[in-house]
């Protein structure tokens, strides 16, 4: 489509100053776009990394699951899986990359690090106790301790160790997990991010600017056309007082 703009020397330069600000334009949005490539197939590496993982670590959780649940009645198992369930908490925090606003995902158990520091306040303010005295303290306090040294919170003695590394198993996939939702909502992003600048460039690129250099041709051949008959003008002029 050609621009409709008028034949004078005022807006062929204002013409000119838009042809090189699109050019220039054209040629940040080229390495935008380049640069959100080198971004996003790292990123997709490392989401086809993650899989492969998150891939082996299902199989190895499932094998060591299905042996349990051939050796333990349902109840059993049900009752062990409830008990080793805990809260997590997820933690999202936002940085840019090619000013594109993506997540970062951290995962831990809700109320960890203040279960930790009272902890550690506990046990530095407990007092040493005297030889022979009982060590014991109270159930919540030992079941805690228990919890914190990587023991399951069920009864051991009417389950098995294969249910132990399944639930260790999954407890180490749920991190994978959110880390893996987080490289794929940034391959989301980036993705169409992707696409707007590669809009962007191919309608500088192939309309806008195309169309300013054709105006630009336009308005120059004009304005010689009129620089010929100003001076053809100007000839006859010349012509008509010499005759006189």
């Amino acid at each position: 489509m050609e621009l409709r703009v008028s034949a004078t020397r005022q807006e062929l330069t204002r013409l000119k100053n838009r042809v090189r600000m699109a050019a220039r334009g054209h040629r940040l949005l080229k390495d935008k776009r380049d640069q959100l490539m080198k971004e996003f197939m790292a990123i997709v590496h490392e989401n086809q990394r993650l899989r492969k993982e998150l891939e082996r670590r299902l199989s190895a959780a499932y094998r060591s699951f299905a042996q349990a649940r051939a050796l333990l009645s349902p109840p059993v198992l049900e009752e062990a899986l409830m008990a080793s369930s805990g809260p997590e908490e997820v933690s999202i925090s936002y940085r840019r990359i090619m000013n594109v606003v993506v997540p970062e995902m951290d995962i831990r158990g809700a109320g960890e690090e203040g279960e930790e520091r009272t902890e550690g306040a506990a046990l530095g303010a407990m007092p040493e106790a005297a030889p022979g005295a009982s060590q014991r303290g109270a159930p919540g306090e030992s079941r805690k301790r228990a919890v914190n040294l990587g023991i399951p919170p069920y009864g051991l003695a009417s389950t098995s160790s294969d249910l132990d590394d399944a639930i260790k198993e999954f407890q180490g996939i749920l991190p994978l997990l959110v880390k893996l939702s987080e490289v794929e909502r940034k391959i989301q992003l980036l993705a169409d991010e992707i696409e707007r600048t590669r809009r962007r460039v191919n309608a500088l690129e192939y309309i806008l600017i195309p169309e300013l250099e054709a105006a630009v041709k336009s308005v120059e051949m004009r304005l010689e056309e009129m620089d010929r008959a100003n001076a053809s003008r100007l000839m006859k002029v010349k012509d008509i007082v010499r005759a006189h």
